[in-house]
């Protein structure tokens, strides 16, 4: 993702009457021209606290429970690290397609109905990126208001924001910027498999986030841009969704997101609300932050209402970590996976 610091006021202008500014971002789009393949697969097992309660997946019942599960930390530290375990998960590389295969396995473990939309994506420097998203539904036969969850699994291919100019061209672990979101939303998953929650929801794992370069708006969140593209075609228009994106950083908050707050002010309010009753109304200050082009951006381009959980600071930016190589594993902080994690269970079984 990158900041914004311009054209905000006709940006704004243009979401607010909810016409699509995606004519406004000239560039190359993800999977435009390009072959794409599409495979889903039923569960092929469920984790111990899944096995109990396999609704989640085509079951008629209806009646969610009325506690909200604990969000465990721990556990979606476990899924963190698996990731980070990998290396970095730049598109095109092993450790990219391995940690592709586990989120499709434990999705499916979960109890979800698993769907990998694969498509070539070409950056902006010419590179073809061969790509997975992986989308996975609860509850599949509810038709209306479902819920989107999604994070990017890619890492940054090059640590250009890292003040080591010598190390600029490393790509980076993303323990942050990438595996926190997907780790928290794993372990979301684990929880609705045990916990049917009585609506639709779907989690979308995003490819070909992270691989953009400044000026460009076209050459982030490819893969996001390939789903809202098809999404009508499949059926898989949400009602309504929530980014996660650098949620496990030390010292983390989430202000209010620019085109979120444009786009969904009510979904904001009420995340914002659920984080409250939750506890961790600290780490979600009522102030705005920064105008970010992300994941979310690609869905509000197509009328569906979105937010950005994403740490920033409006005074420093992003997480002092963001796109370098302290991007790791040391740098995570599992009291920050545990607000967000928390504050998301509220919203979704309150």
């Amino acid at each position: 993702m990158q900041k914004i610091f311009g054209a905000l006021v006709v940006t704004a202008a243009i979401l607010t009457a909810g016409v699509s500014c995606g004519g406004a971002r000239n560039g190359s789009a993800a999977g435009d021209g390009t072959a794409s393949s599409e495979t889903a697969g039923a569960p092929d097992g469920a984790a111990a606290g899944s096995a109990n309660n396999g609704s989640a997946n085509g079951s008629t019942t209806d009646a969610a429970a009325a506690s909200v599960p604990e969000f465990n930390a721990d556990s979606a530290y476990v899924y963190l690290k698996r990731q980070v375990d990998f290396g970095p998960r730049v598109p095109n590389s092993e450790a990219h397609r391995k940690t592709g295969d586990m989120l499709v396995a434990e999705l499916k473990r979960s109890g979800a109905q698993v769907h990998e939309q694969r498509f070539d994506a070409t950056a902006f420097d010419g590179t073809v990126l061969h790509s997975r998203n992986i989308f996975a539904r609860f509850n599949p036969e509810k038709e209306t208001g479902r819920l989107l969850l999604l994070a990017h699994y890619d890492t940054r291919p090059w640590a250009d924001q890292d003040p080591d100019e010598s190390k600029r061209k490393q790509p980076i672990d993303g323990a942050n910027d990438g595996a926190s979101g997907v780790a928290v939303l794993l372990e979301t998953a684990r929880q609705l498999g045990i916990k049917n929650p009585g609506y639709g929801i779907d989690i979308l794992l995003v490819d070909a986030e992270d691989y953009g370069t400044d000026n460009q708006d076209d050459s982030w969140a490819m893969g996001a841009k390939y789903f809202a593209d098809h999404m009508d075609a499949k059926g898989w228009r949400p009602a309504k969704a929530i980014l996660l994106d650098m949620v496990g950083g030390r010292n983390a908050r989430f202000p209010y997101e620019y085109f979120s707050q444009q786009a969904a002010p009510e979904l904001n309010a009420q995340f914002r609300q659920a984080a409250g009753a939750a506890g961790y109304a600290s780490y979600f200050p009522q102030t705005m932050g920064g105008a970010v082009t992300d994941d979310h951006v690609k869905l509000i381009e197509q009328g569906v209402p979105a937010i950005d959980i994403i740490d920033y600071d409006p005074r420093q930016g992003f997480n002092p970590t963001w796109h370098t190589v302290s991007d790791n594993i040391g740098n995570i902080d599992k009291a920050t996976l545990k607000a967000v994690g928390q504050s998301l269970l509220q919203f979704i079984y309150k």
